[in-house]
């Protein structure tokens, strides 16, 4: 069995023209540094994959100061209005391809992550606060996941 996190980034800035380019608040950083100490304690990811926002990137950078990945990749994938579809075929394809990686991380965005965890889970499709992480067990053999819980940094 691989554990599969999906987390929505930290806080960000308001919403402007170059949407790609915001950043986050300074309770962004914090949520991101929250939630990254929780994971390496609860979960201990091996894996990142990451969006190419700003936000997305500094969240990412925030969970890694407790966190050590043995494999991590940006991918377009998983934008905002990325497809879940390819983003779950896509991140099935990489379990498969580095089975030494057993708990994978995804960075990402709203609603991306909330279609992610129903393409992976049907039937449940959670709203993601900022910093959230979703917990869903996969068993690559089946290529059947099961949707666990879902964590936000207000409530550790």
């Amino acid at each position: 069995m691989k554990t599969i996190l999906i987390m929505r980034h930290g806080e960000a800035t308001p919403m402007q023209a170059d949407d790609a380019g915001r950043n986050l608040t300074q309770a962004g950083h914090d949520e991101a540094e929250k939630m990254g100490l929780w994971l390496s304690k609860a979960h201990c990811p091996d894996a990142l994959l990451v969006s190419p926002y700003i936000r997305a990137q500094q969240t990412a950078a925030g969970v890694a100061k407790n966190n050590v990945f043995k494999f991590s990749e940006t991918t377009s994938d998983i934008i905002p209005e990325g497809k879940p579809q390819i983003a779950a075929d896509y991140l099935e394809t990489l379990i498969a391809t580095h089975p030494q990686c057993n708990t994978w991380l995804i960075v990402a965005h709203m609603p991306i992550v909330s279609y992610l965890v129903d393409q992976l889970s049907p039937g449940n499709m959670p709203i993601f606060n900022t910093g959230a992480v979703a917990v869903i067990s996969y068993d690559e053999q089946t290529q059947r996941s099961s949707y666990i819980s879902i964590n936000a940094p207000e409530n550790l």
